[in-house]
């Protein structure tokens, strides 16, 4: 049920080459576009140096408020700049219609529950797969790959560690505000209501249309070793929009698995609780078993109560 209405020549089918030609060159103009944009704003917002800006691109992370300084460049030019480059093709380009009238009262409280219980069940399955997808060995000819693969893996989670290293709460918030609700909002506008419904059009089936985006949502963050757990999470966002009809459910959803894992980071960080963002050598069976039987469970539901409606688009 997800909508996508355009008459425009670029989106058509036959013209699907061209049409992802397009949203590639539009969407990477857009990153580096508010990128650059906000890199130019940190010396006057964060008070940082040139030399500094340099040091926090390079992995050098000891510098004066460089942590919210890193925080807002990933807001503007990564959350808000999927949902730019998603609004600039479906209104200009595309000229498509997302009829959000229709939407919105596809939304309800019982369906938001609904969808929260799924992805908290997905989040205890997905332990699983990070563990399955840590195992990763390529065979020996292909060596050079993957100490290149593990090499990117330890800078971006040395990044991760850096940006979720919160020491106050306005630091928290601010991560929830730009790891959660940015990358939420700008990433569901871009992957499931736009690009998702058009891999539909073009493989004529919503299937391999979820899975072929889930996959590109993936790749895009460039994180070899847990690229599997975030194609799940991508496929399970796709079908949230496709049972519902409503980009409103997977974009709560993306929301509510981002700040979850930040909040339970701070809380690990504060001495609260015991979570290691780094370990994937070990997984609870039992957690991700239970995981798969409220996320089976949920969507079994939340697919029966969302059935089309006489007249809806589908």
């Amino acid at each position: 049920m997800e909508i996508y209405e355009t008459q425009s020549e670029i989106a058509k089918r036959k013209n699907w080459l061209l049409s992802l030609i397009v949203i590639v060159l539009v969407t990477f103009g857009t990153l580096i576009l508010l990128q650059g944009i906000a890199l130019a704003m940190m010396p006057t917002l964060f008070n940082i140096t040139l030399e500094e800006i340099m040091s926090l691109m390079t992995g050098n992370y000891d510098v004066p408020n460089g942590r919210m300084a890193m925080l807002f460049v990933q807001g503007i030019g990564s959350g808000l700049g999927f949902w730019v480059a998603a609004w600039i093709i479906t209104r200009f380009i595309e000229k498509a219609d997302l009829h959000w009238e229709i939407q919105r009262t596809r939304f309800n409280v019982q369906n938001f529950i609904l969808a929260l219980g799924i992805t908290f069940g997905a989040m205890l399955f997905n332990g699983l797969l990070v563990y399955w997808n840590a195992q990763l060995t390529l065979p020996e000819s292909m060596s050079g790959i993957e100490n290149w693969m593990k090499e990117m893996e330890t800078q971006l989670m040395d990044l991760t560690k850096f940006l979720t290293d919160f020491q106050s709460i306005p630091e928290l918030l601010t991560g929830i505000l730009v790891i959660g609700v940015f990358a939420g909002v700008g990433e569901e506008m871009f992957f499931r209501g736009m690009l998702q419904p058009k891999m539909k059009q073009y493989t004529n089936s919503a299937h391999w249309g979820i899975w072929l985006t889930a996959i590109i949502f993936s790749a895009i963050h460039v994180q070899f070793y847990g690229f599997l757990p975030r194609v799940f999470l991508g496929a399970l966002f796709g079908y949230l929009y496709l049972y519902s009809g409503s980009l409103l459910y997977p974009i709560l959803a993306h929301i509510f698995n981002n700040a979850l894992t930040v909040i339970v980071i701070y809380m690990s960080n504060q001495g609260m609780i015991d979570f290691d963002i780094e370990s994937s050598d070990s997984v609870s069976y039992p957690a991700a078993m239970l995981g798969l039987l409220v996320l089976m469970v949920g969507f079994f539901y939340f697919k029966k109560i969302n059935q089309p409606k006489d007249g809806e688009l589908d």
